[in-house]
């Protein structure tokens, strides 16, 4: 986040009370500010429209439009919208969280998480570096169904475009390390990694870091079902 720039977040949630408290996490430090609530899907994709803020904060079950709904309307090619997605659950890693996830949904943090780990879910995704813990990621990319040996060889050519630099970077990527770390452990600048990684989202055409480290989990394994590890 630039120094001195108040990010600016919309709430969505059925739910009065749960938005209030996600509004006193929100604004606790200074760092963000609520530009605007929303009851139900359809409402946070309009607000986003109307207020442009820097991070959608989105439930995953809502009336009238769900999370994954929202998540594809705002992140379809004519949507227009810039924004981060983070969407919540009281549920844990359900489904629709995965399909949001797929769909170009940053990150995820469940209900009643701490401030502490809203917040940081926040600096992350606005900064654009790792979103979720690398002990969360593994639980994501393991609670994942196993791909189809058709869906591996496409994420393996995919794959073919990449350098062996660029390879390196998507694979620790993958293993939800941030770009300080990634440019600890490859002797690089947080800037030139950073760089790294946006090279890497357009020439894969992945909405997020998220979406690298499930197409990195897509490609790797065995070539068809039931072959040895």
């Amino acid at each position: 986040m630039e120094f001195g720039h108040v990010g600016r977040v919309v709430v969505a949630d059925d739910e009065p009370v749960v938005r209030r408290g996600l509004r006193t996490s929100v604004e606790s430090t200074g760092e963000f500010h609520v530009v605007a609530e929303a009851a139900d899907g359809h409402e946070a994709v309009e607000a986003v429209r109307t207020h442009l803020p820097d991070i959608l904060l989105l439930d995953i079950h809502m009336p009238r439009m769900s999370g994954p709904e929202a998540t594809a309307a705002l992140r379809s090619p004519d949507s227009g919208a810039v924004v981060h997605i983070v969407v919540t659950t009281g549920f844990g890693l359900d489904a629709d969280v995965e399909q949001a996830l797929a769909l170009g949904a940053d990150a995820f943090f469940p209900k009643g998480a701490p401030r502490e780990e809203v917040l940081a879910a926040l600096r992350a995704v606005q900064e654009g570096d790792a979103a979720l813990s690398p002990q969360v990621l593994r639980h994501v990319l393991d609670a994942l169904r196993t791909p189809a040996a058709a869906q591996r060889r496409q994420a393996r050519e995919r794959l073919d475009v990449m350098s062996a630099r660029e390879a390196e970077v998507l694979g620790l990527v993958a293993e939800g390390l941030t770009n300080r770390e990634i440019g600890e452990r490859l002797q690089l600048a947080q800037e030139e990694v950073k760089d790294r990684i946006g090279l890497l989202l357009a020439e894969l055409d992945a909405a997020n870091r998220l979406q690298l480290a499930l197409l990195a989990h897509t490609a790797a394994g065995p070539e068809a079902e039931g072959a040895p590890q």
